[in-house]
């Protein structure tokens, strides 16, 4: 049974409904057509379909709101890097053309016009912008492959080093998630830097490298549980310098960013800014500030956790402790960013521990509590939360239907226990888009239609509803999904978990 191709959806803002008669005469045979009678409602639409419109036409002279209104919330929301405008108007002025065009038309056609030309470049236009989008989500895809490769081997370096250390591999996950954290909290306080989302992400990756050097310090001086001698601490001082040489040997990629920030990290991240730090003592702004942002997210750690030779302190005494230069002098910006962090570091810590333990194999802990990263929850709220987790459970593994939730970081799949029975699967799959068993139920194709479903939601449209061919008991089968999308802020917002269910087409 073959799935019917939906229209390409066509937006109409002009405040001349002859006008929008006009041109839906000329486009309804083959496209969908929504109408807005002005800029405003037009906005509005924009924001309820998002790139589920596959172009807008448009209107320049328009009461409330004009069409280069419009145009100027679409490139403040970044709409206009996805759904190309063309503009439609009387006002053929080289003045308000070229207006038009800075502000990211793709085309201009000036009224009266003709129904063929409107036709042809309507059809261009999309199909275009259709190329484009499929080339750059084969590039995303490339991207994402290569740098979760990256993380993958540096992830087991470094987990080499903490286990030889005596500690659990947490320590770099928390510095990691700490120093994006800060790094993201920097950038809204202050452009000082020059810091950019490629650079958070490659500071943070590189972060984990920052103790490689004790891969040569004795282990007796390690995890000795007392306090060092002043001979057993100059030892271990050694680390940072050693670390940094270890990368500055590497026979070959010196010129990759990674390496070399990795480098300013291992040599620099026990400096501090008073000039009081090793192994070189620099002070203030010669720190470069990857090293700064990894000392600070270090200390923080080393104080909240539990290590052979103390306790761990809790989140407040480890601030107070920091900021009253307990731990030697960090940059009052970076500080500033530390305490005005506050529940949301502790929260996102606590997740990424247990993200990391479901990876490690303690699958049973995975979480099925989906709220925004910057809430707090109080006892009663976390109460209620774990009510609705086991009545979800209860109801998905009773239900007979196929449940399914998906968290992004870590990428895997949580199957309800009736559904993983019924498909034949495990319960929990890590990395389910690669995972054999999914490809033989889905096919790629329709992992394909997932990844483009997906891409459609925003967070004022988080649901969607889509039929796919399954392949069930040996057998194709016509499904249908319904799927919600649980989001967050990063840069932009964007999803980070879904949960849903599949019945077959007759059922629903």
């Amino acid at each position: 049974m073959s799935i019917k191709q939906n229209k390409k959806r066509i937006l109409i803002v002009d405040d001349s409904e002859m006008n929008r008669d006009i041109l839906k005469d000329i486009l309804e045979n083959d496209f969908e057509i929504l109408e807005a009678e002005n800029g405003a409602i037009g906005i509005e639409l924009l924001k309820k379909y998002n790139i589920d419109i596959s172009l807008v036409l448009l209107d320049i002279v328009m009461p409330e709101m004009d069409g280069f209104e419009v145009l100027e919330i679409m490139n403040e929301y970044s709409w206009i890097e996805d759904i190309p405008v063309v503009m439609i108007s009387a006002e053929g002025s080289s003045s308000y053309i070229r207006k038009a065009y800075e502000l990211g038309v793709t085309d201009f056609i000036s009224r009266p016009f003709d129904d063929a030309i409107v036709y042809r470049r309507v059809n261009n236009t999309i199909m275009l912008y259709s190329k484009q989008r499929k080339l750059v989500d084969m590039v995303a895809d490339q991207i994402y492959e290569n740098e979760r490769r990256s993380q993958l081997m540096i992830a087991i370096l470094s987990h080499i080093v903490e286990f030889r250390n005596g500690e659990s591999g947490l320590h770099v996950i928390h510095v990691q998630t700490i120093t994006e954290l800060l790094l993201k909290h920097l950038i809204k306080k202050t452009k000082q830097y020059g810091i950019t989302s490629t650079d958070i992400s490659v500071i943070s990756i590189a972060s984990a490298l920052h103790d490689i050097g004790k891969i040569a310090i004795d282990e007796h001086i390690l995890n000795k549980p007392g306090k060092l001698t002043d001979e057993e601490f100059q030892i271990m001082k050694t680390h940072a310098s050693i670390g940094y040489d270890m990368l500055e040997e590497l026979p070959f990629y010196q010129d990759e960013k990674l390496v070399n920030i990795a480098k300013e990290i291992c040599r620099w991240h026990h400096e501090r800014y008073d000039g009081r730090g090793y192994p070189d003592g620099l002070q203030g702004d010669e720190i470069p500030i990857s090293a700064q942002v990894v000392s600070i997210a270090d200390v923080y750690d080393a104080l909240t956790s539990e290590r052979v030779y103390k306790q761990a302190f809790s989140h407040e005494k480890a601030i107070s402790m920091i900021i009253n230069g307990e731990c030697g002098a960090f940059n009052p910006m970076l500080l500033d960013c530390l305490k005005e962090l506050g529940i949301q570091l502790t929260t996102q810590l606590k997740k990424n521990s247990v993200n990391y333990h479901v990876e490690h194999g303690i699958q049973n802990v995975a979480s099925a509590i989906h709220e925004h990263s910057e809430l707090s929850a109080s006892e009663k709220t976390v109460k209620l939360l774990e009510y609705e987790r086991n009545k979800y459970a209860f109801f998905s593994n009773y239900s007979h239907e196929i449940w399914f939730e998906y968290t992004s970081k870590p990428a895997m799949l949580k199957l309800s226990v009736w559904s993983a029975k019924q498909l034949h699967m495990d319960e929990i799959i890590l990395d389910p888009l690669e995972n054999e068993q999914i490809i033989n139920v889905i096919g790629e194709d329709g992992i394909k239609k997932f990844k483009n479903e997906l891409r459609k939601t925003t967070i004022n449209h988080t649901d969607i509803e889509f039929d796919c061919e399954v392949i069930l008991n040996h057998k194709k089968q016509l499904s249908h999904f319904m799927i919600r999308t649980i989001w967050e802020e990063d840069y932009i917002y964007k999803y980070v978990k879904f949960f849903g269910k599949m019945v077959k087409r007759n059922d629903c």
